[in-house]
């Protein structure tokens, strides 16, 4: 990271499918019937975390997204953040978290409100998985929703996770990226001006 600090690079951003998996309920149990903890695992994650970003200069932007998967469209996981967010939000020392709410699977924004002061949060509420165009009107009512956790000034909108995530990619065409990307920019100039 401090190479690329060294090149020019400003923003670096973090995909932490880990934690995001041990949002997960069922993911949580299974651990735990092994003799594992689950919690212990969390911090392990964020320790991790902030080992690698460590030596990352103050003018470099950090963010973390939690990834539940994207494989063909495919999720790895499900569950609300609630389980790792009072710690993940408060200890990973990164300035923003990109967090997946395409879906009802994610749970609420209730999580929202252990995020530091000092961070910001990307709600990735348009799905990459699937070609249907998501409702400005609803973009809009997600964002207000969130704003009852954490203030606007804080949030960003983005895809829920990148568009070819791996070599298979996903279920959409050149003209859907185009349109959820298009998407992107009228919604957060809609919401933000």
């Amino acid at each position: 990271m401090d190479e690329l600090a060294a090149a020019g690079c400003r923003y670096i951003q973090l995909d932490e499918v880990a934690v995001a998996l041990l949002c997960d309920p069922a993911i949580r149990d299974q651990i735990a019937r092994t003799g594992n903890n689950p919690d212990t695992l969390v911090d392990l994650y964020i320790d991790s975390i902030n080992q690698a970003v460590s030596a990352c200069p103050a003018e470099v932007t950090i963010g973390v997204h939690m990834c539940r998967g994207n494989f063909k469209g495919h999720y790895l996981a499900a569950g609300g953040y609630e389980s790792v967010a009072e710690r993940f939000f408060v200890n990973t020392k990164v300035n923003h978290f990109l967090l997946e709410y395409d879906t009802p699977r994610a749970g609420d924004f209730a999580p929202l409100r252990f995020v530091s002061k000092t961070k910001g949060v990307v709600l990735g509420l348009i799905s990459s998985k699937t070609a249907g165009l998501e409702s400005l009107d609803l973009l809009k009512q997600r964002i207000e929703e969130a704003t009852r956790h954490i203030d606007l000034d804080r949030l960003a909108i983005s895809p829920q996770c990148g568009f070819a995530s791996t070599v298979a990619g996903n279920p959409l065409i050149e003209a859907d990226e185009r349109a959820k990307l298009a998407l992107v920019v009228e919604a957060a100039t809609a919401i933000w001006g």
